[in-house]
């Protein structure tokens, strides 16, 4: 944080210790203060040889209270020295690139309110000391690679407020031990929670935001529940819920529900709280009609419920009651259901209804509804960065001033102090009619005027986030004073302000002085930012908390800011919550790649089975030495993976990138890949709903990267060895060593439907169209799905002895011969169901990319055919015996109590069960690649 350590202090009652070989602590703190001459990295590496640095550390450091290193391209270790600041009250090391895992001693600091390490590569599991922090209000260390259980020692923390503990790999239940703490912000996304909900969670009288998205948990949503009636908002997003949602008339808080991407059923919820302003049921099984209720809420901004099984017709009541504001938009998504009519009304421009996907469609020129039945991608409203017209002569550009927009005095020129700032939770979709009230609130909580706040740019990020940049105005000058600007400071990096509950928690990405700086989480503090905080006094306290970080961050040798000498990856990557492990700890785990370790090898290089520190089986990807292409998607594939966050996508745990070695670091999956469970030679064949489960979590995972991955992205290699299947048997889609980002809107707004590029991908997989045309669309990736499904569906390989999966079956089809091609070892499978699914592969594998259905319309396909086998009175043997098996996948039956099987360690995937990591891709029109199947290891959440 910019604040520099404004709260160094000593105590006037200190004895005059001379230390052994040292000077005086004065002369320590005099020459620290006199080095503010020396550069900055200079001075870091030349008080680390101080004689003194260390007794002085153990003398005064018990006197330190606040450290805070925000957005400081800090690296190394956190060590147990930390433990020795006895009277620290904050602790921030947010937004860095610290490594290792977080020391217990940190559990002595018994004065401790706020622990800040979001942003990080912590890993490892969370120490129970930390649970004797006594008065420990806030605890974020979201966005790491931090595994393992929350610790039960947690039921301590009688002070707590703030649990942010996103966006890692914790596992295990959620603990009973934290339902009598006066938790007020819970949010636990994007980890690999298991278990039921637990219904104790209303218990937490103080809860306001509950988000659990993208975990493993099974079960329904508890009844009791409904008695939170201080949340705000609910989001439990793909999380492998099944069963009816309970009563929400009783939350009459509630602002914000999302409840997509399960499996629920029963009819949509219509007792909703009045305030509510977003509405998220999509990718679910819920049936009945659309309640007419909805009309009560007048702040709603979005409702989502496409791919469900809704009939009847559309409510105009919904927008026909209302009365909206220049700024206020409502998007009311139902594509993909069983809807049949609209009654002609009118809606107005504020209002975008999408219908695509409905029966009603089909008569779409008779009910003048056609720019309703288009597809559409809708989610948070656009927001573009905030404009003002400027007629004032420019301002000094070397000196960074620039006029204020909101200025009451005309064309002043000024110095503002710039903002990264985010709201991690907000309880809305659209922010533009909020804005003026934010600025408000923010500026009264800052006890700044209105006119002082400028918000620059206001943008939606994945969670949803809101990612704001601010400029703060000084009021009658054109400076601020150094006292205002630490008050500032310490008033956004302290959370002293407390903004509305629709807002949600925020944080603090980066706070500077002068010119701009990059709004990246790791963006390096600019030099005439840090030259303007290292002022006075402030710069002798500054120093020595420096000095002491220097200490603190890997006693002896293990801290550095990031080489130059690193090779060029390094630099080029900015990733989120995956570890950089050195050359030694792969040697380690790999008991120095030895023979029996290898369980795949390819074009890209080989496969090792390994062993992490903390106990976890990962697979390690090893380019081989001058691989000439494995550089390249050695980057895309570490950028691609760093960001993306679904169940069925295959996720990164590191890499490696030292002594010329370029490793990738996955999860291990001990089922192998799909290519392995169809091969002839595998003793235990798939049954088909086992199979349909697995298509519809390859088919989730394919429709998050085209439709919710920002930006969207084109896999480019899908086929079945690089589709892994985990101990449950849930598919992740791997090797995204050929992806591309899909194409970004022209000057005109409209959005291209491809990207033109070389033709690269597997022989028998490939779109005919984009062999053609090189043209690559999101149909290119429906295309190569199908020939999995049709894999599936006959066991037989894409290209084998000459003949083509897509002709042989496409063939039998027309001659109504399409059973004979079944794969008979699947054992028992409804006709009905297995023409569907083979209909559906058929229509996949179109040549012509119009006749292709996209994927949103695979999935809904594959939902449909799976609900038609569970009602299948014949068929619910066959599923008890997979529900257990493939319950964290699309839907799974409850019928059966089986435990599900477990991998054992001593597991053999043999070569091609891993071979997704490695495997080469063919020559593919005279160009020559090597396909670089990710192996084993999946990324967090959806």
């Amino acid at each position: 944080m910019l604040q520099l350590y404004r709260e160094v202090a000593f105590s006037p009652h200190s004895p005059r210790v001379r230390f052994r070989k040292c000077w005086l602590f004065s002369e320590c703190f005099g020459l620290l203060r006199r080095s503010d001459r020396i550069p900055f990295t200079e001075d870091l590496r030349l008080r680390r040889r101080s004689p003194c640095a260390f007794s002085a550390f153990e003398h005064c450091g018990f006197l330190v209270r606040s450290k805070q290193l925000l957005n400081y391209n800090l690296s190394g270790n956190l060590a147990r020295e930390l433990g020795l600041l006895s009277h620290l009250e904050i602790m921030d090391f947010m937004w860095n690139v610290i490594s290792g895992t977080i020391p217990k001693e940190i559990g002595n600091i018994a004065s401790l309110k706020l622990l800040l390490l979001s942003g990080n590569k912590l890993f490892g599991s969370i120490p129970d000391e930390i649970g004797n922090l006594p008065i420990l209000n806030r605890l974020q260390i979201d966005e790491n690679n931090i595994s393992g259980p929350v610790p039960k020692s947690f039921a301590n923390l009688r002070k707590i407020k703030h649990l942010h503990m996103n966006n890692n790999s914790l596992s295990g239940p959620i603990p009973r031990e934290l339902f009598t703490l006066p938790i007020v912000h819970l949010l636990l996304d994007n980890n690999n929670l298991s278990g039921l909900l637990p219904p104790e969670l209303w218990l937490l009288s103080k809860l306001k935001i509950l988000q659990l998205d993208n975990n493993n948990f099974s079960g329904s949503i508890p009844a009791s529940y409904s008695n939170m009636t201080t949340l705000v908002k609910l989001s439990l997003r793909n999380c492998n819920l099944h069963g009816t949602i309970p009563d929400l008339s009783r939350m009459s808080q509630l602002g914000y529900l999302d409840l997509s991407w399960n499996m629920l059923n029963g009819p949509v919820p219509s007792n909703l709280a009045i305030n509510i302003t977003t509405i998220d049921l999509s990718h679910n099984f819920l049936n009945g009609t659309i309640p007419s209720t909805f009309n009560r809420l007048q702040k709603l901004q979005r409702v989502s419920l496409e791919n469900n099984q809704l009939v009847g017709s559309v409510p105009p009541s919904i927008w026909q009651n209302r009365t909206f504001n220049a700024n206020d938009t409502l998007i009311l998504d139902f594509q993909n259901n069983s809807l049949t009519d609209i009654p002609a009304s009118y809606h107005p421009l504020n209002v975008t209804v999408v219908l695509y996907g409905n029966p009603l469609c089909s008569n779409a020129n008779q009910l003048n509804i056609v720019p309703l039945c288009q597809p559409r991608i809708t989610g948070q409203a656009f927001e573009d960065p905030t404009t003002s017209e400027n007629s004032c002569p420019p301002c000094p550009v070397d000196q960074f001033y620039e006029h204020n927009p909101s200025s009451i005095r005309s064309c002043q020129c000024s110095l503002p102090l710039g903002v990264g700032y985010r709201l991690k939770s907000p309880g809305i979709s659209d922010f533009r009619p909020y804005l003026k009230d934010f600025e408000t609130r923010l500026t009264t909580l800052l006890k700044l005027f209105p006119y002082q706040l400028y918000i620059d740019s206001h943008t939606w990020e994945s969670g949803p986030r809101l990612h704001m940049h601010l400029k703060i105005f000084p009021s009658n000058s054109s400076l601020f004073n150094n006292s205002e600007v630490f008050r500032i400071a310490d008033t956004l990096a302290s959370w002293k302000i407390q903004l509305s509950d629709v807002y949600g928690p925020y944080e603090l990405l980066n706070f500077s002085r002068g010119p701009r700086e990059s709004d990246s989480s790791k963006a390096r503090l600019s030099k005439g930012a840090l030259a303007g905080m290292l002022l006075g006094v402030i710069a002798g306290a500054a120093s020595l908390s420096v000095m002491l970080t220097v200490i603190i961050m890997r006693k002896h040798h293990g801290y550095y800011f990031i080489s130059r000498k690193r090779s060029s990856v390094r630099t080029q990557l900015k990733l989120n919550g995956v570890k950089c492990f050195t050359f030694e700890e792969m040697v380690l785990a790999t008991k120095k790649f030895c023979k029996s370790t290898q369980v795949g090898q390819g074009g890209y290089g080989k496969v090792y089975k390994g062993t992490l520190d903390d106990g976890r089986s990962v697979a390690i990807k090893r380019a081989l030495e001058g691989s000439l292409q494995g550089s390249k998607e050695f980057l895309t594939e570490i950028e691609f993976l760093s960001r993306l966050h679904h169940r069925n996508l295959v996720s990164l745990v590191g890499y490696c990138d030292e002594q010329n070695e370029q490793m990738l670091v996955y999860e291990f999956m001990c089922n192998g890949t799909l290519r392995d469970h169809l091969s002839e030679k595998q003793k235990e064949s798939l049954s088909f709903p086992k199979r349909l489960h697995i298509a519809l979590g390859s088919a989730r995972g394919i429709l998050y990267l085209h439709n919710e991955a920002d930006p969207p992205i084109f896999h480019r290699d899908i086929k079945a060895s690089n589709i892994l299947l985990d101990s449950k048997f849930i598919a992740k889609v791997a090797d995204f060593g050929l992806s591309r980002l899909a194409p970004l809107p022209d000057k005109d707004g409209s959005i291209p439907g491809y990207v033109s590029t070389v033709v690269r991908g597997t022989p028998g997989y490939l779109d005919p169209e984009y062999i053609l045309t090189h043209k690559l669309t999101d149909k290119s990736d429906v295309y190569s799905l199908g020939v999995v499904f049709l894999e599936l569906l006959t066991g037989m390989r894409p290209i084998s002895h000459g003949k083509n999966i897509v002709r042989e079956v496409r063939n039998a089809c027309q001659s109504g011969l399409m059973f004979t091609l079944v794969d008979n070892r699947m054992g028992f499978y409804p006709s009905e169901c297995m023409e569907k699914f083979g209909s559906l592969a058929i229509r996949c594998c179109s040549d012509e990319t119009d006749a292709r259905p996209s994927m949103s319309e695979v999935v809904a396909e594959l939902e449909r055919v799976l609900q038609m086998l569970a009602e299948d009175d014949s068929s619910q043997e066959a599923l008890a015996t997979d529900s257990k098996t493939v319950s964290g996948s699309s839907l799974s039956s409850e019928s059966s109590g089986a435990e599900p099987p477990v991998c054992s360690e001593t597991h053999s995937v043999t070569g091609s069960s891993q071979e997704a990591l490695a495997t080469d891709s063919k020559i593919v029109s005279g160009s020559s690649l090597s396909s670089e199947s990710s192996g084993a290891h999946s990324v967090t959440g959806r």
